[in-house]
């Protein structure tokens, strides 16, 4: 694969029987990392192939929308992928009632040789999309409704993966609890998943690889999407230096040494970050 270190690239079937949960977001602070969001999009796309060619799946918690990284992946797959639907991607209540209802069925069936189109009540159950409404768009307008079912699709995404990796995220005008990476970070932490920051790229992941300890990612002074920053935000950094503080803290418990986690914080290369992931998650799996 062009531009991806062969001696990076996980082994067939390293990750084989595994899911692994993405949160990604775009960073903000690629002009200032010299990045273009085209050099991004290719990390993620690259990414999932190798994940996939390791034999392992992938969750995704994103809508429908045109540009978004859920139609991404799915292109990226489309070449790479087998027939077993490799990417699970999980609609939260707002997301799937804010389409048309014939709209909604045509995508889950153009998607579904690659993709496991599921969705889910306000409180993060799977539903059937069709019932209680037409054809018509149903649009949420009560804020905390929007909040509630984002927290509820992460919950459910956190019962549905092996490992989560976090990568990039928007560190402001989020309609959530919290920034959507931070909240992934802290359900998949109390959920005892192993946890990846890929930081390399900045953005909210950088924040949170701070905030947990973990050395190596690139040090973004004033970033604009924080300026000022988001009291949610602060709230939810703050909540993950808690976590990290704790009397039973042990580092991420995610299968690499700091050293290697200080790696995966640092590194641009898709094949060196599932590498990574993947000699994390085979030692998880030996109990070594």
């Amino acid at each position: 694969m062009p531009g991806v270190p062969s001696a990076d690239v996980p082994p067939a079937g390293a990750l084989k029987g595994l899911r692994i949960g993405i949160s990604v977001g775009a960073s903000a602070d690629l002009d200032r990392l010299g990045l273009e969001e085209t050099r991004f999009r290719t990390l993620l796309g690259e990414l999932a192939r190798l994940v996939v060619s390791a034999g392992g799946g992938l969750a995704y918690g994103g809508n429908l929308g045109q540009g978004g990284y859920t139609r991404f992946l799915v292109e990226q797959l489309r070449e790479h992928a087998p027939s077993s639907r490799p990417l699970l991607n999980t609609l939260a209540w707002t997301e799937h009632r804010k389409l048309p209802l014939s709209e909604l069925v045509d995508q889950r069936e153009r998607f579904g040789r690659y993709a496991e189109i599921v969705c889910l009540s306000i409180d993060g159950d799977p539903v059937d999309p069709a019932e209680g409404r037409g054809e018509d768009p149903v649009l949420e307008s009560d804020p905390e409704t929007a909040r509630r079912s984002l927290t509820g699709m992460r919950r459910h995404l956190m019962r549905q993966v092996d490992a989560h990796l976090i990568l990039g995220g928007r560190r402001g005008g989020f309609l959530g609890t919290l920034p959507g990476l931070v909240e992934e970070t802290l359900l998949a932490l109390k959920a005892d998943l192993p946890v990846y920051p890929a930081a390399g790229y900045g953005g909210v992941t950088a924040d949170i690889a701070g905030a947990l300890g973990v050395d190596g990612a690139p040090d973004i002074q004033g970033p604009s999407d924080a300026t000022p920053p988001d009291p949610r935000l602060l709230d939810g950094l703050d909540r993950l230096r808690q976590f990290a503080a704790s009397p039973d803290w042990t580092g991420l418990r995610n299968g690499l040494t700091a050293d290697e986690n200080e790696r995966l914080a640092g590194t641009r290369s898709p094949g060196e970050i599932a590498e990574l992931a993947s000699l994390g998650l085979g030692r998880l799996r030996r109990g070594t």
